[in-house]
């Protein structure tokens, strides 16, 4: 594991290297093959990979759920990056939201 391990900052590489890889040749990039197939598929990975973790946290089985959790933001970051969305954006939305009650956040949400 890498001295300056912070989840931002492995995050932050993840995403470069997602943007990088979109522009690759789709048979050497899994990333450029996702892009290439198009944002039905990206999303529609993504929903298949949630339901991954979600049978694995009820499996019980710790470190198959890691790796699905890993899964699931690694998918996450493709479909992001697929609709031009920063991570940071996401990181702000977070931000914005530290400190509000979920119950609360959720009522706000449906006065819009």
């Amino acid at each position: 594991m890498a001295d300056d391990y912070t989840p931002d900052s492995i995050l932050a590489r993840l995403e470069a290297v997602i943007a990088q890889r979109r522009s690759a040749d789709p048979a050497q990039s899994y990333v450029a093959k996702l892009h290439q197939r198009g944002l039905p598929v990206i999303a529609r990975k993504l929903g298949e990979e949630a339901t991954e973790a979600v049978v694995a946290a009820l499996s019980g089985d710790r470190e198959e759920l890691v790796g699905e959790a890993a899964d699931v933001l690694f998918h996450l970051m493709v479909l992001l990056g697929a609709k031009d969305i920063p991570l940071a954006d996401v990181l702000a939305e977070l931000d914005r939201r530290e400190g509000v009650s979920g119950i609360a956040e959720k009522a706000a949400r449906r006065s819009d």
